[in-house]
């Protein structure tokens, strides 16, 4: 069971369609896994549709109703399924992972981290996999932009608390923190970030102008 989730600002702008694509990937994974943000957003999807059964209807062009009708007269075809062979992959992320985490371009990070990118939104939001040993841990960062993380699997913690599978995280540049995965498992998370991480430490600071050039490499 979740216990960290979007804020309920994101879930209305999640309803109302006005979300970047990245940011509701990453929100839509979440769904996945919470009952809680499921059941929200119903009731803000209702709100919305009794909204707009109270605005008055505007008049249509003869010119729209034809093309609306010709649309509707076309042959619908269905979307093929995604036949994915391993049911950990949330249904949000099978387009980019058709086969299982192993069958990802992981690339080595450090030693006890590899990254593996889904792919790049318009607005050059990064969305990756990260895949974390046990006990390994992300260096002290800050943040340039805003970064959204969805925990698939295992478990981590830093300065504000623990986060288990399921857990939705925001940070931002208010916020410095060292990810520390738990012991016992792997640690597979789905990130978005809209600019790149900014490494705070001594001995890890000559790495930013290298990040800074691999997030906006396609």
């Amino acid at each position: 069971m979740a216990n960290h989730h979007p804020a309920p600002e994101l879930l209305a702008a999640f309803s109302a369609g006005s979300l970047q694509l990245s940011h509701a990937l990453c929100i839509s994974t979440h769904l996945e896994h919470c009952d809680e943000c499921r059941s929200n957003l119903m009731r803000l999807n209702s709100m919305g549709a009794n909204l707009m059964e109270e605005l008055k209807p505007a008049k249509a062009s003869e010119n729209l109703k034809s093309s609306v009708l010709s649309m509707l007269d076309d042959e619908v075809t269905e979307a093929t399924p995604v036949n994915n062979r391993d049911s950990r992959v949330p249904r949000a992320l099978q387009q980019f992972i058709p086969d299982d985490y192993d069958s990802l371009q992981w690339h080595r990070v450090s030693p006890s981290i590899q990254a593996a990118r889904l792919c790049t939104d318009s607005n050059g939001s990064k969305v990756e996999m990260l895949r974390i040993k046990p006990g390994g841990q992300v260096p002290s960062h800050t943040h340039t932009g805003d970064e959204y993380t969805m925990l698939l699997e295992g478990s981590f913690s830093d300065e504000s608390g623990v986060y288990k599978e399921g857990d939705f995280v925001v940070r931002d540049g208010r916020h410095k923190h060292k990810p520390m995965v738990t012991e016992d498992r792997e640690c597979i998370c789905l990130t978005v970030t809209d600019a790149p991480i900014e490494f705070t430490g001594f001995f890890t600071r000559w790495l930013n102008p290298i990040l800074r050039r691999d997030h906006f490499a396609h």
